[in-house]
């Protein structure tokens, strides 16, 4: 038996005088999920997440948190932030600079109001869980860019709010500390088991610590899905091209029999594709990581020859961009495959992996 949803979105629709931002979107997440919503910038991710948080004034559309009503255009109803039993960690982290950790994080919890003991406990708890005990007396101006952003979430799940918003929270971190930190978010959120809703424009990002992603394109969703789903079947060219490194290839299916398709590209090569098409398909999609390179042909369904046109170092992979007879491919192996530019390579790829358009 599937729970209610935590979170429930219909028909949200922001505007700004004759701009749409966000335009009749539709989602809802359940009890313990993390969603997050991706997009490039200006597709309306954060303000979709503010305006579940309060801080946005819809034209149109439902919010309900936990069942409860919280915005609603029909009923005129619009419950202030504060009521809404959320908490939220910015992209700034906003940090007091005058006040020690320890301040920082009870400041919530004193506005609320609550016993002395309460707040102690509740600041001793939270501190223990982002890892900064030992930081409770150091003034917040002497902390790091990630010690800020733990005491950020500490603050934020300090007061045991239902739902946790996350405004693109490690953008400011350098790259290792980021996906250091996304990992002890994640660690920490299935821990807690409290819904969240995260935003960010990083796809790597997204993949990694998602349940379900979002992807928002010019104010509408354009996929909902896991993120195996949105990286290994996206359903439009958008998704495709924005999630993950994928080569488009522009053609046209030739036919569709037992279950398999054949796709014929501008320059004449003919592949294979798994499943069925409608015919009107026009562009194959195909991840960089799924093509393989080889010195001699293998057997497999879909095979070209190519030539190595640049090849590039990223560390954990290398990036060859090949020329074939449809163009160029890009591609990326193992950085213990290392194979000279002009080389002459023969290109491989499963039909699995050719995901129609």
């Amino acid at each position: 038996m599937t729970a209610d949803p935590r979170i429930e979105v219909a028909g949200l629709t922001v505007r700004y005088n004759d701009v749409v931002a966000v335009d009749n979107i539709d989602f809802t997440i359940q009890p313990g999920e993390l969603v997050t919503l991706l997009g490039p910038s200006g597709c309306g991710k954060t303000t979709t997440l503010r305006a579940i948080a309060g801080l946005e004034d819809p034209s149109a559309g439902t919010i309900r948190l936990g069942g409860e009503t919280v915005y609603s255009s029909a009923q005129r109803r619009n419950v202030p932030s504060e009521k809404r039993g959320l908490s939220m960690v910015f992209q700034s982290y906003a940090i007091w600079p005058h006040m020690t950790v320890s301040e920082n994080v009870a400041y919530g919890l004193i506005v609320r109001k609550l016993p002395r003991a309460e707040v102690e406990q509740n600041v001793r708890r939270v501190l223990d869980l982002v890892q900064m005990t030992r930081f409770a007396d150091r003034p917040a101006s002497r902390l790091s860019g990630g010690q800020q952003q733990r005491i950020a979430v500490a603050r934020a799940i300090a007061f045991s709010p239902t739902v946790l918003l996350f405004d693109e929270p490690l953008s400011n971190l350098d790259a290792k500390l980021r996906t250091e930190m996304r990992v002890e978010l994640r660690e920490l959120q299935r821990r807690l088991d409290i819904t969240s809703v995260y935003v960010t424009h990083d796809q790597e990002e997204a993949l990694a610590i998602s349940d379900r992603v979002i992807v928002m394109n010019h104010g509408r969703i354009e996929q909902i899905g896991s993120p195996e789903t949105i990286y290994n079947r996206p359903e439009s060219i958008f998704v495709a091209d924005f999630v993950g490194a994928a080569n488009l290839i522009a053609g046209r299916v030739r036919e569709t029999k037992d279950g398999m398709t054949v796709f014929e590209t501008v320059g004449g090569v003919t592949l294979k594709a798994s499943g069925s098409a409608s015919g009107d398909e026009t562009t194959l999609a195909l991840r960089s990581a799924y093509i393989t390179l080889q010195t001699q042909a293998g057997a497999t369904a879909n095979v070209a020859h190519g030539t190595i046109h640049r090849r590039m170092f990223h560390g954990d992979f290398i990036q060859y961009v090949v020329d074939w007879p449809a163009g160029q491919l890009i591609v990326r192996r193992p950085p213990t495959e290392m194979i000279e530019e002009g080389s002459a390579v023969t290109i491989a790829f499963a039909p699995e992996h050719c995901i129609l358009l």
